[in-house]
Parts: C-alpha cells; sequence; structure tokens
C-alpha cells in the first residue's frame, strides 16, 4: 500500500489480500492520528485565547515519530489485558489514539495543558482518558512498565484477578542516557520478566540537536547481554527492495556507514539535490546514482524515509514476533517529525507548524482544516477497524477490594529497657501476622539487598522471598544460618539488587494495585535513610502515579556516628515535609514506631489514601523514657497525639522553656530538662513524631488548609507558652516554624554540614546538638 509520495510507509513482509488490506486501512487510521495529535498540539498554541502570552508548548515532531508505532500497536497487536507506557512527549498520540477508540470526548482536544484538560504529559490521575502509566520524570516512565509486570505477578500469584497480559514501554532513544534505564534492565528479577516489550523511537535526535553518534549496535548488545530479545527495524520494506537490486548493495553500505547528521540533512533537501549528495564520492558513487535515476522524485523522497518505525507491515511483524520468555527491545528507527514540514530538521523538538503549514498538512492527509476533529465516516474501513479495536481493547472491570483493618494499637505492653526503633519496625511485622494476619497478609516488603541489615529478619523468616517460581534454600540444613531465605511464589518480601530507583519504582507499582486490579497490597520499603535522596524523584513520581506505599529510611541522621558523613543524613526530614501525597513520621521509642507503622499502614491501597515516610534509628534508647499511660484511655489519648504529630513527654509545673524534640534526640531533651531544672529553669519537654503534621496543623489554624488543627492546643497550649529550643538529627530548619506556634521566641539546633567519624558524644558535640548545647541554647533565651 502506497501512500501519497510525501508520507509512504510500504507494508513489511506479509502476504495475502487480507494482510494487504489490513495495511491500507492501518495507513489511514495513522494519518488520521498524525494529523490529530499535530491539531491537538496547534488549537493548544495558535488557536485557543492565551492572554498571558506565555508559551503553551507540545511537540509535534515527537509526536510525529511516534504515529507509525502507536498506530499499529494499538490498532493490531494490543489486547485488552495489555499496558502501555508512553513517552511524555507523544501523549497527544495517545489522546488522539483515545480519541478515535470512543475513550475520550471530542471537547477535550482543545484543552492540551489547559488547567484542568488533557496534560502536558500522560498522568493516570489527572488526564480524563484512560492512560496506564504516568510519564514525564524521563527514564522513569519507561522503567515503571517493569515493576508494573512484577506487581501483577504478585497479586495473580498472591490473590488472583490480575491476569496476564504484555507490559509495553514507548520511549524516546535519548532516554537511554538515564542510569534508571539501566539499573533496570540489570536487576536480576527482570530477566524473567517476559511480558516487558520495549520499543526505542531511534530518531537519533535530542533536544537541542541530531545526537551525532547514538551507537545503537552498543546499546543493543548491552540489551542482548541483560538477557533481552533485541529486535531491530531499521529500514522499510521500500528501501529494502532497493538495496536488493544492482547497486543497492552500495547503497545500504552508504546509508549505514555515513553518521546520523548527515542522514539528517539528507532529509531536508529536495530531489535534485538528494541525487547529487545521496551517491557520495568513491567507487560506489556511479552504482549507486544508477540505481535512484530512474525513481521519479516523489518516490526518491519517500525512499529515503522509509525507516523500520514507519513500516506498518515491519512493525506488525515485529509485534507479532516478540518472544514471551524473556524480555523484549525493539529498536525502530524513525524521522523526528516524519511527515511533517519540520521533520529531520535538528531543532525541531519544540517547533510548532504555522497556519498555512497546517493547511498544506490537512491537503495531504485528506482533512478538513476547518473540521479538524472530524471522525472518520460511518462505514468506512476505517471506522469500522476503531469500533473493533475499541471492543477488543475493552477491559472487564475489577471488583474493588476495600483494604483490610489495621489495627490501631496491638495492645503489646510498652517495651522496657533500652530498643531502637528500626528493631521495632520489624517487630510490629511479627506482631501482625499474629494478631492482624489478614492485614499481614497484604504487607510486601521490598528492599534492595539491606533486608538483614535493617532487622527484617525475622519478617523474612517467617513470610518468605518472593520468587515466580520456587527455588532451593541450599544452606536450609546449616546450622550456623539465621536468615532463612527461602524462595517462593507464596513469599512477601521482594529482594532486589542494590539501586535504590527501582525498589521505589517497584513500591510505586506495587502501590497502585488497588486501582489496576482491585487488589490493594500495603507495601513497605526499606533503605538506608542516607540514599533516600537517590530514590526521591521515582518515589514522588510514583506517589503522583497513584501509587500508595511506605519507604523506611533506616538508619537515619549522624546518630550512626561511627559511619561517617557519607551515610549520616541531614536533609530527609525537611524533605520529608515537602513531599507531597505522604505523611512522615520520625519516631523516638518503639510504642510511637509502632503506632506511626500501623496508622501509615492504615492509609494505604484506598482512593482516600496517602504514603508515607518513617526515619527511623539505631541508636539504643531507653524505652521507659516513653512513660507510656497505663489508664487505656490515657493510653489511646497518647496513641492519638503520636499519629497526630507530637505529645508532651514532660510536664513542668512552672515551665519558662520548652525543648522539642524529635527521633533519637529525644533523650539529650530529657537530660537537659534534668539539669535546667537543678538549675532553677523548669522546662516542658514535647516529643514531635511528624513535623510534617505539625506544619498542616498550623496552616489549618490559619485557614490555608482542611486538616485538624487540635495537636497544636494539647502539644503547644497556649497557657504553657514560653520559649522554645528545637533539636533534630537533621537540618534544624525542619522545627524553625514550631516558633509561630504560639508565637515564642525560638532557637533551632540540628545538623547543618557534613558529619564525622567518631562516638554519639563527639558526634552530637560537634553539631551542637549535645545534651550541653540544648541546656546553652535555653538559658539564652530564659536566663
Amino acid at each position: 500500500m502506497v501512500l501519497d509520495p510525501e508520507l509512504r510507509a510500504i507494508g513489511g513482509n506479509g502476504t495475502g489480500r487480507a494482510r494487504a488490506e489490513e495495511l491500507a486501512v492501518l495507513e489511514a487510521v495513522g494519518r488520521r492520528v498524525l494529523w490529530l495529535s499535530t491539531a491537538i498540539i496547534d488549537h493548544a498554541n495558535r488557536v485557543r485565547p492565551n492572554p498571558s502570552g506565555l508559551k503553551v508548548g507540545g511537540h509535534q515532531a515527537s509526536s510525529a515519530s511516534m504515529s507509525s508505532i502507536m498506530t499499529a500497536l494499538w490498532f493490531h497487536a494490543l489486547t485488552a489485558e495489555d499496558r502501555v507506557s508512553v513517552k511524555p512527549h507523544a501523549s497527544p498520540v495517545l489522546h488522539a489514539i483515545n480519541y478515535l477508540l470512543g475513550e475520550l470526548d471530542e471537547s477535550y482536544l482543545t484543552t492540551l495543558r489547559a488547567f484542568g484538560g488533557l496534560q502536558s504529559y500522560p498522568s493516570r490521575a489527572k488526564d480524563p482518558d484512560p492512560v496506564d502509566y504516568s510519564t514525564g520524570s524521563v527514564g522513569i516512565g519507561a522503567t515503571a512498565p517493569l515493576w508494573g509486570a512484577l506487581a501483577r505477578r504478585y497479586v495473580e500469584g498472591h490473590f488472583g484477578g490480575a491476569g496476564r497480559g504484555r507490559q509495553y514501554s514507548l520511549l524516546g532513544d535519548a532516554e537511554l542516557d538515564e542510569g534508571a534505564i539501566w539499573e533496570a534492565v540489570q536487576d536480576p528479577m527482570v530477566p524473567s520478566l517476559g511480558e516487558a516489550v520495549w520499543v526505542v523511537d531511534l530518531n537519533r535526535q535530542s533536544l537541542d540537536r541530531v545526537v551525532p553518534g547514538i551507537a545503537a549496535d552498543r546499546l543493543q548488545g548491552m540489551f542482548a547481554a541483560a538477557g533481552w530479545q533485541v529486535i531491530t527495524l531499521k529500514y522499510g520494506h521500500t528501501l529494502r527492495e532497493l538495496f536488493a537490486r544492482p547497486g543497492g548493495e552500495a547503497l545500504h553500505a552508504r546509508i549505514d556507514a555515513m553518521d546520523n547528521p548527515e542522514y539528517q540533512r539528507l532529509l531536508r533537501c529536495s530531489a535534485d539535490e538528494l541525487r547529487e549528495r545521496l551517491p557520495g564520492t568513491g567507487s560506489t558513487a556511479g552504482p549507486i546514482a544508477d540505481l535512484i535515476a530512474p525513481l521519479d522524485d516523489a518516490s526518491l523522497l519517500a525512499a529515503l524515509r522509509n525507516l523500520g518505525g514507519h513500516d506498518i507491515g515491519a512493525l506488525l511483524d515485529a509485534f507479532d514476533s516478540v518472544d514471551d520468555t524473556r524480555p523484549t527491545v525493539i529498536f525502530a528507527y524513525t524521522v523526528k517529525g516524519y511527515g511533517l514540514p519540520t521533520e529531520g530538521h535538528p531543532q525541531n523538538h519544540s517547533s510548532l507548524l504555522t497556519a498555512g503549514q497546517m493547511k498544506t498538512l490537512a491537503d495531504r492527509l485528506g482533512t478538513d482544516p476547518d473540521r479538524p476533529w472530524a471522525a472518520f465516516a460511518g462505514g468506512s474501513p476505517e471506522a469500522a477497524m476503531c469500533a473493533a479495536a475499541a471492543v477488543r481493547l475493552r477491559r472487564p472491570g475489577h471488583p474493588s477490594r476495600q483494604a483490610p483493618a489495621v489495627p490501631a494499637d496491638l495492645a503489646r505492653p510498652a517495651p522496657t529497657g533500652s530498643g531502637n526503633t528500626q528493631q521495632a519496625l520489624g517487630r510490629v511485622l511479627l506482631d501482625l501476622t499474629r494478631r492482624a494476619p489478614e492485614a499481614a497478609a497484604r504487607i510486601v516488603t521490598v528492599s534492595p539487598d539491606v533486608s538483614s541489615t535493617t532487622n527484617l529478619g525475622g519478617w523474612l523468616n517467617k513470610v518468605g522471598v518472593w520468587s515466580p517460581t520456587e527455588r532451593p534454600n541450599w544452606f536450609a540444613d546449616d546450622a550456623e544460618t539465621i536468615l532463612h531465605w527461602r524462595e517462593r511464589p507464596t513469599g512477601q518480601h521482594v529482594e532486589l539488587g542494590i539501586a535504590e530507583t527501582n525498589l521505589v519504582g517497584l513500591l510505586g507499582e506495587l502501590g497502585a494495585t488497588w486501582s489496576r486490579w482491585g487488589q490493594p497490597l500495603l507495601p513497605i520499603g526499606v533503605v538506608y535513610d542516607p540514599f533516600v535522596n537517590r530514590a526521591l524523584e521515582p518515589w514522588s513520581f510514583g506517589i503522583y502515579a497513584g501509587g500508595q506505599s511506605i519507604l523506611v529510611g533506616t538508619p537515619s541522621g549522624v546518630t550512626l556516628a561511627p559511619e561517617g558523613g557519607a551515610h549520616q543524613s541531614i536533609t530527609t526530614p525537611s524533605l520529608g515535609i515537602e513531599q507531597p501525597g505522604c505523611v512522615t513520621y520520625e519516631p523516638a521509642f518503639a510504642i510511637d514506631t509502632e503506632w506511626c507503622l500501623l496508622a501509615a499502614l492504615g492509609n494505604l491501597g484506598r482512593p482516600d489514601g496517602s504514603s508515607a515516610y518513617l526515619r527511623l534509628s539505631t541508636r539504643p534508647v531507653d524505652q521507659s523514657a516513653a512513660d507510656v499511660p497505663g489508664d487505656p484511655a490515657a493510653r489511646e489519648r497518647r496513641r492519638r497525639q503520636v499519629t497526630a504529630g507530637a505529645y508532651r513527654l514532660r510536664r513542668h509545673e512552672s515551665p519558662v522553656v520548652t525543648l522539642a524534640a524529635m527521633g533519637a534526640l529525644v533523650p539529650e531533651a530529657l537530660a537537659a530538662a534534668d539539669r535546667l531544672a537543678a538549675l532553677g529553669h523548669g522546662a516542658d519537654v514535647v516529643c514531635v513524631t511528624s513535623p510534617d503534621l505539625l506544619f498542616r496543623a498550623l496552616q489549618a489554624r490559619r485557614g490555608l488548609s482542611q486538616d485538624p488543627s487540635w495537636i497544636l492546643d494539647q502539644a503547644f497550649p497556649a497557657d504553657r507558652a514560653t520559649p522554645l529550643v528545637t533539636v533534630v538529627d537533621g537540618h534544624p530548619h525542619t522545627l524553625a516554624f514550631l516558633g509561630t506556634v504560639q508565637n515564642t521566641p525560638i532557637t533551632s539546633l540540628g545538623v547543618t554540614r557534613f558529619g564525622q567519624s567518631g562516638s554519639i558524644e563527639d558526634v552530637h558535640r560537634y553539631h551542637g546538638i549535645d545534651t550541653d548545647s540544648i541546656v546553652t541554647a535555653a538559658l539564652d533565651l530564659v536566663d
């Protein structure tokens, strides 16, 4: 099937009339997809009123390079159980396809990047039409289907109802520069995910330029070495036919050998210029010139553009040949801006067509620029194909299962003796298996090779490690083995490689199963707190996409004293406050950890749920200092205060100063209060468990949010308002806002420089967060 001379894309090697007819209709649908995606961007920038004059933007060229790939995928290859991650700049193509499938009302086509309209990049949470994966942060959207595949397998194996289906990633070649891509490709879990299919839009352009050496062969080798099936679609049927003629071998070698900028420059040539430049020099110039001489101008121009990523037949063959026993990557060579006047130009990334160019494009594609959103005529083969695809892709509804009830309190006696909050994490998980087995059955923990060092050993021994198939535990009969590594499909812990981005990528997908298949999970990821920064972007993006999970950063802070500055986190407490869709906790005692973790678990797997970040410590603390009330009502009041953000741990009969401490530094605050009392200065001590919730309460008091504010009156009552010293094992501005609760003088202590190795006492003194420093700060305020 031949399109018009500018947009020719001949089918692949399929035979028979039915195949030819399907290709013809697919080509026609592809032309409409190209038009609609271009027109959606054009309307947003050139037609829709723009009072501010700010650039709206959009990516016509990036969309054009994907239109053939996405047409072949949606209208031929996809099934209802498949899911697709679409590269960010091709979102208009996705919306165009959803419109043709009847999944998007016409009224939205004029709302790209408008408030409440089509989002700049595909968004599960914000777009009005079906979007399987949110994308936008380069590399993260591409890897999400890998973790989506693992999450689907987990749900199907444990609870059923998740079905099967492939997980597609459509990504630009520039995304292969992202480290997150290769961290995911090389993770030990990935080679078994045969449902994963990546399609690389190999247009050899980035935002600013034609990439001079894309090194496709090297990239293909890297995927192959990781166990992936590699399919390369470099040339379309027309070029392959030319290569088979006399002189074709020379042309093939010439195009293969030329660098990317030269090839892109040829795309900008007229037919006469192309006849002069394409043969090149040397002994092969003559045979190439003779080969292309009989071609008319239109055929010559079309042949040069006939790359595999625009050849519908070749794309269909590639999708049909995927090996479902291992991941697959398809390198589809394309032209950025294919079919547009800007095709192949090195600066076409954000370029927009003019009104005249849009009219010319409409004429070539057989559309009416005055009726840009016109659907295919009823009864036409194109309309029939769209209707059939819509039926084929219609997903059955999944009944939503309510997340299991999580107890607010396990009713254990308050711990005594010495312990730390990291130990409490493992103990709470084990207690849940006995006291709330239905909730415990929904918990899945994830770790990047730090399970044993973050106190998950007991949990792993109890529930086992998840694996698609059961694997022998060769150390089961070793008497010195404490951690029993039993890998089986019923396990509830997933052990990934050491890359933190993979951990939080999987957390996001495990946390989205409630909305994908109606099966809520309670995912908990454990990572060393200093590396939360490394994981923050993909975890944040997972929350944006609707994934609800708990991230535990442990051990944390400079109280990890002997480890030195490289392993002492400073900024994470404030990062937790600033992360949308997340509640951050930093408990001081084991019982506080239990209550905070249970509250966080109770917020997962539901439409109004949220994620949580727990910052835990390995510092041993006297647990009796928590002074948990024995009376049931008083205990419940304390629990509510803990999970709301703070509680008054010590009350002096005549306070002149308040010490507000968080996490591992509460013992220093209590010791400082004792010394201040001996000096004749009464001090109240407030234990802060969530600066995040306290800040929300303060905003609510000022009418800036709808959060509850009662905790401020209980933790910082007006009748006990005194000058305030805050201390945190992190940056001091984390608690600096507390002075505005009652507008009191405040001194904020914390960590503002890289740490040192040493004892806790030495390190605390170095940073000015030791007992002496707290006493001095309090005296400066009141004496």
